[in-house]
């Protein structure tokens, strides 16, 4: 099992791009954006991959180049691909925008008498103190 992006190969150390490989991903992306669906646009450029091999293809930003990876797509390309992706996802109603739920903030009040010094040990005297705290919870009304 290959752990780099299809169209490249490792030589010294470095990845560098298989022209065959690299003209294949070129194709995919082109049938892609001229038209054809996922699946089609794979097969007719000589991938066998599943459904969400080839979209994870498409989303794959090493294509572009990095300091690792040498580009084998330019950033045009691969904006127009990504673009008709998602317009296609929108369409057929497969994109759902993450709701944000704020978290409640947990109602609390409490009050606290004036604190004497009764205890010479720190320890004694802070659990003196937080022993005067009369804490009420609003949210359910629960004291």
């Amino acid at each position: 099992m290959k752990h780099i992006p299809y169209g490249y190969r490792i030589e010294n150390g470095m990845a560098v791009v298989d022209e065959a490989e690299a003209d294949t991903v070129r194709k995919f992306f082109d049938y892609y954006i001229s038209g054809l669906a996922l699946m089609a646009a794979a097969e007719k450029s000589g991938l066998k991959l599943y459904h969400g091999s080839a979209g994870r293809m498409l989303r794959n930003v090493k294509y572009l180049g990095d300091d690792y990876y040498p580009a084998i797509i330019d950033k045009a390309t691969f904006d127009k691909a990504e673009e008709i992706r998602m317009s296609r996802a929108k369409a057929l109603g497969r994109v759902r925008e993450l709701e944000v739920k704020q978290a409640a903030p947990f109602p609390t009040k409490f009050t606290m008498p004036t604190v004497k010094t009764i205890y010479e040990n720190p320890f004694e005297q802070a659990a003196y103190a937080y022993s005067l705290i009369e804490s009420e919870v609003v949210a359910d009304g629960t004291e």
